[in-house]
């Protein structure tokens, strides 16, 4: 039992007597030798080498020619199978005594690379390859790496999610696949590619192999109709294809099959599982890890989420963010990635909106004053339009407003597919913006010209019609499209309004700038308040108008789920469930 641990030594505790061991030296782990190795002073004055690592590496390093070693070697392996078979993370622990000259020899070589100011890394594993050998085995440990909380319910909702999930791992293929059983990312009735080579030839083989097979099932000629594949494949094989030309069918297999279990890869290969996705697709990548062998993987994803938790906190360091917990990636994908991208969509095309508006009164003004440097509109009002008029209802929806609620996300994830298929935000809906953004910008311009037409009322006058109108138009389309009403939300959308009259009279009650008590003259009369309640009317109908059509007879996934969610109807729940998109 460990008692005292310290960097230059350790206290442990050998059947109730206290021993004290010097730590020497050590070598790190790295993803080319897949072990580390530590040298121990004895207190007999003995020296001792002591390693532990992956079977694939360490049976290399044993003394064959051992009779001990040999008698080892077999039960070992059964035993490694046999724990890796259930799931259990598998290490493989061998030493040896260094005599006087090997230690001294070593000693001289890893303080020379430890202090080499060019190349360390490299000299320091040279240094650990050349003394980690000919060891005598000593067994083989098998931990139980439980699931957290949460994990096969997660790994379910964001594969309904319509998001392929990866697992990359160092384990055995045995323990990887029995974790993939246990965590719902494989079942029985998939069809396993699996793809374990030690060439590049015999690797191009399965590759194409596996695509026939691919081809096969997906046409329906194997009797699978309809049957999903996962891809099974080790770091050896990926050896022979990362950086190759048989990328591309790797990628090609990759995408056709539901899951894909890369196991006995390292870090640097798991990178390049990542990197060869970001290269040859526009998705986006998210990658998810705890340990220090996942900080290359988090740092190559487009996203990266440390969890932190008991291997340590470099994954957290690395990351973008950070959970206690991979069951809360649920939430943060399925409803806060859902609300963001909800928000973020329709505030770039109201924001648009919202200025273009504005922009297009001052055209529609040039054109019918000969492009003169007369403007109607006082400089101030068209600063403020942005700083005070409009701003604050944009930053309060942008941030609280949801179209559905948490307990709907998490209960249908298919809701995800929403932003997948772009579905707030694409062509369609931004030509059908620059349509709306006409029509109401010719209604807020020609409805004053027309009414003030005949009458004595300078542009001044007009220009103060012109910037309440589209402050009220703007606001008011923005109510008509939130989802949800809070206190704040009212006080920032009406007080912006009030906020604009009061501005604009005070502009024009300053005898210095120009237009002075021209508000005060237009807004005396009935036709002032009629034109801007017929402009608000006016240029809002068709907005109105297709809105309403298209939530009655042609509603997407989401206006589906808030009818169920407004009204709570078992039947109408039961129809949502029938009508949503198909994953892919």
């Amino acid at each position: 039992m460990l008692i005292e641990r310290t960097s230059g030594h350790i206290v442990v505790d050998i059947q109730g007597e206290r021993q004290r061991f010097n730590v020497l030296g050590m070598h790190e782990f790295d993803s080319d030798r897949k072990r580390m190795s530590v040298i121990l002073g004895f207190p007999d004055n003995t020296v001792k080498l002591y390693v532990k690592g992956a079977d694939t590496s360490m049976l290399d390093v044993i003394n064959n020619s051992s009779n001990t070693n040999n008698n080892i070697i077999k039960p070992t392996q059964a035993h490694l199978h046999s724990y890796s078979s259930k799931g259990l993370r598998t290490l493989v622990i061998a030493s040896r005594e260094l005599t006087l000259s090997e230690f001294e020899h070593w000693q001289s070589s890893y303080e020379s690379a430890n202090n080499a100011l060019m190349g360390r890394s490299n000299l320091l594993r040279k240094i650990a390859v050349n003394i980690e050998n000919n060891l005598g085995l000593l067994g083989a440990s098998g931990i139980e790496d439980k699931l957290q909380e949460g994990v096969p319910e997660a790994i379910e909702s964001l594969r309904t999610a319509g998001i392929k999930v990866w697992v990359l791992t160092g384990d055995k293929q045995e323990t990887a696949v029995s974790i993939g059983y246990s965590s719902k990312l494989l079942t029985n009735e998939m069809t396993r590619i699996v793809i374990n080579n030690n060439s590049k030839d015999s690797c191009k083989k399965s590759l194409e192999d596996a695509l026939g097979v691919c081809k096969k099932v997906k046409n329906g000629v194997s009797g699978a109709v309809n049957s999903q594949l996962a891809l099974i494949i080790d770091g050896s094989s990926l050896v022979y294809v990362l950086d190759t030309e048989l990328e591309e069918q790797l990628f090609e297999l990759a995408s056709k099959c539901d899951v894909v279990l890369c196991c006995r890869v390292a870090p640097l290969q798991k990178a390049g599982i990542v990197a060869l996705m970001k290269k040859r697709t526009d998705d986006m990548t998210l990658a998810i890890g705890d340990g220090a062998n996942d900080v290359s993987m988090i740092q190559k994803a487009d996203v990266g989420i440390g969890i932190s938790g008991q291997e340590g906190r470099q994954a957290v360091m690395a990351s973008d963010f950070a959970m206690g917990q991979f069951r809360f990636l649920v939430p943060l994908l399925l409803v806060h990635g859902h609300w963001n991208y909800q928000r973020m969509s329709y505030m770039i095309l109201y924001n648009f909106y919202r200025n273009a508006v504005f922009v297009l009164i001052l055209f529609w003004y040039v054109l019918f004053t000969g492009f003169t440097l007369t403007t109607a509109i006082t400089d101030w009002s068209s600063m403020l339009y942005s700083i005070i008029y409009t701003s604050l209802p944009t930053i309060v929806v942008g941030i609280l407003d949801k179209d559905l609620s948490r307990a709907t996300l998490l209960k249908h994830p298919q809701l995800y597919g929403a932003g997948q298929r772009n579905e707030s935000y694409n062509g369609k809906l931004f030509w059908v913006t620059i349509i709306d953004t006409l029509w109401q910008s010719i209604a807020v311009f020609f409805v004053p010209l027309v009414a003030y037409w005949a009458s004595n009322v300078d542009g001044s006058s007009l220009g103060d019609l012109w910037t309440i109108a589209v402050v009220v138009l703007v606001n008011v389309h923005l109510a008509m499209d939130l989802f949800r009403w809070y206190w704040i939300t009212h006080a920032a959308i009406w007080g912006s309004i009030i906020a604009t009259f009061v501005c604009v009279m005070v502009i024009d009650a300053l005898p210095f700038l120009p237009g002075y008590w021209a508000f005060f003259h237009v807004a005396d009369t009935k036709l002032f308040w009629v034109c801007l309640l017929g402009i608000t009317i006016g240029a809002l109908i068709p907005h109105f108008v297709v809105k309403i059509f298209v939530q009655y007879y042609k509603p997407n996934d989401i206006q589906i789920a808030r009818e169920a969610e407004k009204f709570q109807d078992s039947r109408v729940s039961r129809q949502m469930q029938i009508e949503m998109y198909p994953i892919s």
